[in-house]
């Protein structure tokens, strides 16, 4: 029960409140493999995963600035700060990657939870470890020059930038819905 408990505290961390130290590599595959106990309805595991941090951010944000000139041609030099400065914000950055495989009895769209489903355990594993994170997502994600120089392939989506570090604010716990306005009954 406890152990359930401590996950009701989750909550995203602001990427801009997120600092070293980071997951370290072998915190990330336990995370990672929290990732992959997602539901997965024919054991497709179509999902996978890819490690930014260090000069890797300083690339990813040129890719998005590049992204951003491109679908906007007149922005902004401070806006386009702002974009470029987004992979910045923290020490480390997992992008979840739906990687959709053509099944007769599995839609796209139950592997698109399930990736879902991977990136939120990522998120509930990198608080039990005491570690602050937040899921975001944004035009960059659906951006096909950002998705090629990812490397994701023509049936790759982006489920998530998943931001991770150590918090630098106590962010007060949020507050959690009551069940019952949630919940009906079928007896």
């Amino acid at each position: 029960m406890n152990e359930l408990l401590q996950h009701l505290d989750r909550h995203s961390t602001p990427a801009k409140a997120l600092d070293e130290p980071a997951p370290d590599d072998s915190q990330l595959k336990l995370i990672l493999k929290t990732a992959l106990s997602a539901p997965d309805h024919g054991r497709l595991h179509p999902y996978r995963f890819i490690s930014i941090r260090g000069q890797g951010r300083h690339r990813l944000s040129e890719i998005f600035g590049r992204a951003i000139q491109q679908r906007e041609p007149e922005v902004d030099a401070a806006y386009l700060k702002k974009q470029k400065d987004k992979p910045l914000r923290s020490p480390l950055i997992v992008v979840v990657v739906a990687h959709l495989i053509e099944s007769p009895k599995i839609p796209e769209i139950e592997q698109m939870l399930s990736a879902g489903a991977a990136a939120h355990n990522i998120l509930l594993a990198s608080n039990a470890l005491g570690f602050g994170s937040i899921w975001l997502t944004g035009a960059n994600a659906y951006d096909r020059y950002v998705c090629g120089e990812l490397g994701l392939a023509d049936n790759e989506r982006i489920i998530g930038f998943i931001y991770l570090g150590t918090p630098t604010l106590d962010i007060p716990p949020r507050p959690i819905p009551e069940v019952s306005n949630h919940l009906s009954y079928w007896e």
